[in-house]
């Protein structure tokens, strides 16, 4: 161990500073080298050459670093310090600086105040034990002190979450308490940057039109893969673009393909895709209305050069969730269906493309879906994205469906919200049964032949 260079060492005196001599049984040579040349001979008050021979020597370090250790706690340099399993070293370096042999077993004990009037009497530290630590190992930090500096850090790395809007001012303060981001950055610097990156990411989302993930990590970040899987950014834009979107929980490479999808970045403009029925607009979609079948268009079908399908007569759009109604759909009215629109679970980028546009052009949208809280969740999500109206999707219509369901599954998942007809929420706690779209479906086709008609 090193004596602080703040203090001033002696000449040589021809003795290896740190190794062990024979000491005076009794009190230990330093001490009596110390009390017969009186004034210690380094600067500050501190006899450096001595005090590193005394208490600097290596095998002595344990001992240092326990009084440090109390400095940093603010506790007092009193009571005993113990060394489990010492060396013979420890031991004989003990020995040096008591000036007696320690008590013989497994372990070394040595009280701190007996080291403190040694230091003081023999003149190597007339301040004591306290000074001889910093001289040795440099300031002491308290703990409380460090432990304050470092929250401050913390708090500056995370104030740009304040500038999030209010619609993510929840999550903003869930990330706060729950430790993703000291996780993702180890340290309040690193922090710094990944918050004030996923903050700026955060204020351009969602995408309109969508985008790849990395064209829009190349125009809004530090480059193409800023958002690449196993990023920090990543992983902490992800929770918040969930956040902002209401996308449910989940796990694996498909969900957290939709999970950005729902945010309108995407892995590529071909893999996200519709369905819908009877919508017309181009040769091809007429084709198809004209025959009375579901077609399927790609997002980049919808965001390219080719005609974007056209609000019907009608001017409204059906909306459901499940495939099997807009196939049933199909196979009873055909090209009579009024236009329908099937979301396949959580809404993909194509389909809120698609409903967008339809809604820009003046389209009124009918939204229904299964009565359990994953159909609420994914009906919260495009409510958040293009206005609609309930399609049989009302606290009213939910129990009467419970009532002509002869058999019903349990509810699972944790409750939500339900903004356009808060009764349902209530309805669905009340009741605890879910009722898929397909249970209602005669109910359904029956509201479609009525507008046919």
């Amino acid at each position: 161990m090193e004596v602080n260079p703040s203090v001033t060492a002696s000449p040589p005196t021809g003795r290896v500073p740190g190794s062990w001599e024979p000491v005076d049984r009794e009190r230990g040579t330093d001490v009596v080298e110390a009390e017969q040349t009186g004034a210690p001979q380094g600067g500050a008050g501190f006899d450096a050459e001595r005090l590193g021979r005394l208490l600097g020597v290596p095998a002595l370090a344990w001992l240092v670093e326990r009084a440090r250790q109390r400095m940093a706690r603010a506790r007092p340099l009193t009571g005993t310090v113990t060394l489990a399993h010492p060396d013979e070293h420890q031991r004989r370096a003990v020995e040096g600086l008591l000036g007696r042999t320690p008590c013989a077993g497994r372990s070394l004990t040595v009280r701190l105040d007996v080291v403190d009037a040694i230091l003081r009497r023999s003149g190597v530290s007339p301040g004591g034990l306290a000074p001889a630590v910093v001289a040795l190992t440099g300031p002491v930090t308290l703990h409380a002190e460090a432990r304050g500096s470092e929250e401050r850090a913390w708090e500056e790395a995370y104030a740009p979450f304040g500038t999030l809007d209010a619609e993510l001012a929840d999550w903003a303060e869930r990330i706060r308490k729950d430790g993703l981001v000291r996780r993702l950055a180890r340290t309040p610097e690193a922090a710094g940057s990944l918050v004030d990156a996923a903050v700026r990411a955060l204020r351009s989302l969602p995408a309109v039109p969508p985008t790849s993930r990395a064209t829009f990590a190349a125009r809004h970040l530090s480059g193409a893969h800023a958002l690449d899987e196993g990023q920090p950014l990543a992983a902490l834009v992800l929770s918040g673009l969930r956040a902002l979107t209401g996308f449910p929980d989940g796990a694996g490479a498909e969900w957290r393909r939709e999970a950005w999808a729902s945010a309108g970045l995407l892995k590529d403009d071909v893999s996200s895709t519709v369905l819908f029925l009877n919508l017309r607009g181009t040769p091809a979609l007429d084709w198809m209305a004209d025959a009375g079948e579901p077609a399927v268009l790609t997002l980049r079908c919808l965001t390219r050069h080719t005609p974007a399908p056209t609000v019907p007569t009608t001017g409204t759009v059906h909306v459901c969730e499940n495939p099997a109604v807009l196939s049933a759909a199909a196979d009873a009215l055909g090209p009579a269906c009024p236009p329908m629109v099937c979301l396949q679970g959580q809404p993909s980028a194509a389909a809120l493309t698609l409903l967008r546009g339809l809604s820009a052009q003046g389209a009124g949208l009918l939204y229904h879906g299964d009565f359990d809280w994953g159909g609420v969740r994914i009906a919260t999500v495009l409510r958040r994205s293009v206005p609609w109206l309930p399609w049989r999707y009302t606290a009213a219509h939910y129990r009467a469906a419970v009532a002509g369901a002869a058999e019903a599954p349990d509810l699972t998942g944790s409750p939500a919200a339900t903004p356009w007809d808060p009764a349902l929420a209530d309805a669905l706690v009340e009741h605890g049964v879910r009722v898929e779209e397909e249970v209602v479906l005669d109910d359904l086709l029956a509201d479609l032949e009525t507008q046919a008609r």
